[in-house]
């Protein structure tokens, strides 16, 4: 692990810039455990003496250590250095490596081949030109390897090849190999893979590598590495695409100088073209293309620039500069194919933080059409996405965001979703096209707006959000407290878990995914009885602390405050004026709070009310003098 972490840290650059004239290829492996990926890494690696000097010194050392000089030995201490690598932890991971040949050079990722780490796969692939999947001969074509063909289809990684290794297990059969090609062929047509590549081969041996050797005299087609040096790299496909500059930072050094950077996702711009900005739509020309270097005449997909403008206009990070003759698509709600990649399932409408490019959104996943099955590709009913998942889905974005589909630009079309708690990357996926409600829904202009209407109330509106276990008194304290409000002659309306569930959310049960829709839905409503200049109190379990945040982010600032009532459990449960905890411990109540349903209370709640040791009248009280010091109301 420390080796490939230095390998990354200190080589990669000092590398690239060694070989900067020559074209890059990134390519993955891929497959089922245990056909060969690392001997055929190791293969490419050893007999094209291709490796670097630290690693090539570590194969000498050993070599003499041991009494050898080159040949085989050499190859099977690479080999076992790479295994040792995954043994180490390698295998929840990718692991690059970096070669060159006299045509090209390359970056290869090696992803793990369990089922388990499929999401590995997909990170390795997402910035791959090809991909080689391997096939042991002896096994043929496994779950796996239609799982990381699905995979790579979705992607969009146009050249794959198929290495069907171990050949020399099977007395290198031409038979054997004509099978599995056979069967490959009929799973690619079915799923739309048009282009593939065969080579049957043995990494051990060699065959079919850097050369044919005589063991297979009936095949006649490229080596591997022959393929590899010859196929079209990313960044000469993506020159031909219309210019896309994402921009990553404005860059002001002093007040005579205005430059947007970023990275060519797309196509060429030269001094002069007329470019057009999203979302905004604002447009100019360009007038200067720097680099570190000095200025430039034209720049292609790949490079790193920074533009400047002819006039002055509002860009921001996050913005997508175009040409105005073929500019993006500009939209908040689309069709995507989605992969979850996360122990934890995703739910609609629950909130995530949305990355596209150099853009971050909130977006919420608003209905998943149908998951697919990536073993029969059927397509089937899902409420939810569990590991490895792939789904078709309805994303909404807070706000639009310049997009391209992701099968014209994979750099303007790729996303990531980002867990909004832990800062985990939880799915990638692939937006397809921007839903026609999109573009005909606008907000309406509304001149009496929320500043006005709490204005004739005399009042600051919010959200007065009680969370904690059923039974713990949350409906009893809100109710004492709505009183005194309206006591103090306060505009205010109490919206109940229980009462809720009687009406808007009827169609309802207690799953997660249940759980987290009630939410979302109570959350809305609460929003627009705020926009009404009213005092909310809502009362709900609402067990999860993404949803609670979910709630206060649809507010301003100031607007959303949560009040944890905490009540031991034992407590709660000796209360149980509905029986439902009996219920649930007898096994009639699945998926209740706090016995076989998680409760994640809150870190850091604006008010913490220990209703065991208060009254609710006491704990009424105790609110009030908040909501004043606070400011939310006058002296009641």
């Amino acid at each position: 692990m420390s080796h490939q972490s230095d390998l990354i840290a200190t080589d990669i650059a000092a590398y690239l810039k060694s070989h900067e004239n020559k074209g890059l290829l990134r390519f993955i492996t891929c497959g089922s455990v245990d056909d060969g990926k690392s001997t055929l890494i190791g293969r490419l690696l050893f007999e094209s003496k291709l490796l670097f000097e630290d690693q090539l010194a570590a194969v000498e050392a050993d070599s003499k250590k041991y009494g050898t000089q080159g040949g085989e030995m050499d190859f099977a201490l690479l080999v076992d250095g790479l295994a040792a690598e995954r043994e180490q932890g390698i295998t929840i991971d990718v692991a690059y490596r970096f070669f060159s040949t006299d045509k090209r050079k390359f970056i290869v990722a090696d992803t793990p081949g369990h089922e388990q780490y499929t999401r590995n796969m997909v990170t390795g692939a997402s910035t791959a030109d090809a991909a080689i999947l391997m096939v042991d001969a002896r096994q043929g074509v496994l779950t796996q390897t239609r799982r990381h063909s699905f995979l790579m289809h979705l992607i969009g990684i146009r050249h794959v090849v198929v290495a069907i290794n171990k050949m020399d297990l099977v007395d290198y059969s031409q038979e054997v190999f004509d099978r599995i090609v056979a069967d490959y062929r009929a799973f690619a047509d079915e799923i739309g893979i048009e282009e593939v590549t065969f080579i049957p081969m043995s990494a051990l041996k060699g065959d079919n590598i850097i050369a044919h050797g005589e063991r297979m005299p009936w095949y006649h087609g490229t080596t591997l590495m022959g393929f590899l040096e010859t196929i079209e790299v990313h960044e000469d496909r993506l020159q031909g695409k219309p210019f896309r500059l994402p921009v990553q930072w404005v860059n002001r050094p002093n007040l005579d100088f205005r430059g947007f950077s970023g990275t060519l996702a797309s196509g060429v711009v030269r001094p002069g073209d007329e470019i057009r900005v999203l979302p905004s739509g604002q447009t100019s020309r360009v007038e200067r293309i720097v680099t570190f270097d000095g200025d430039l005449d034209q720049a292609v997909a790949g490079q790193s620039i920074t533009l400047t403008t002819t006039d002055e206009i509002d860009i921001s990070r996050g913005d997508v500069i175009c040409t105005n003759e073929e500019p993006a698509q500009v939209a908040d709600q689309f069709e995507t194919s989605l992969v979850w990649m996360h122990d934890e399932p995703l739910y609609p409408g629950r909130p995530y933080l949305m990355k596209i490019g150099t853009q971050t959104v909130s977006a919420t996943v608003t209905d998943i059409k149908y998951e697919v099955n990536v073993n029969t590709l059927e397509h089937t009913a899902a409420k939810q996405l569990g590991l490895n998942g792939i789904g078709v889905c309805t994303l909404s974005a807070n706000r639009p965001i310049a997009f391209d589909p992701y099968a014209e630009n994979q750099d303007t079309g790729g996303f990531i979703l980002i867990d909004r708690m832990s800062n985990n990357t939880v799915g990638a996926g692939m937006l397809h096209f921007a839903l026609r409600r999109s573009q005909n829904i606008h907000r309406q202009h509304i001149d009496v707006d929320k500043a006005r209407r709490a204005d004739l109330k005399a009042q600051q509106p919010g959200v007065l959000w009680f969370t904690g276990l059923s039974g713990a008194g949350k409906s009893t304290i809100a109710n004492a407290l709505e009183k005194k409000l309206a006591a103090a002659g306060q505009h205010t309306y109490l919206l109940d878990g229980d009462n809720v569930r009687h009406g808007l959310n009827r169609d309802l049960g207690f799953t997660d995914a249940d759980r987290v829709e009630n939410i979302r839905r109570v959350a809305e409503v609460a929003k627009l009885m705020v926009d009404a200049g009213l005092i909310v109190l809502t009362s709900f379990i609402s067990p999860f602390r993404s949803e609670r945040e979910m709630a206060r982010g649809m507010l301003d600032d100031g607007e959303f405050v949560e009040i944890f009532v905490d009540t031991p459990l034992d407590v709660a449960e000796e209360r149980d004026a509905k029986g439902l905890y009996k219920k649930a411990r007898r096994g009639e109540l699945k998926n209740f709070t706090g016995i076989d349903s998680a409760y994640e209370a809150p870190e850091d709640p604006d008010l913490h009310i220990k209703a065991a040791e208060l009254s609710a009248d006491e704990a009424a009280d105790r609110i009030l003098a908040f909501l004043k010091e606070r400011g939310m109301i006058t002296a009641v």
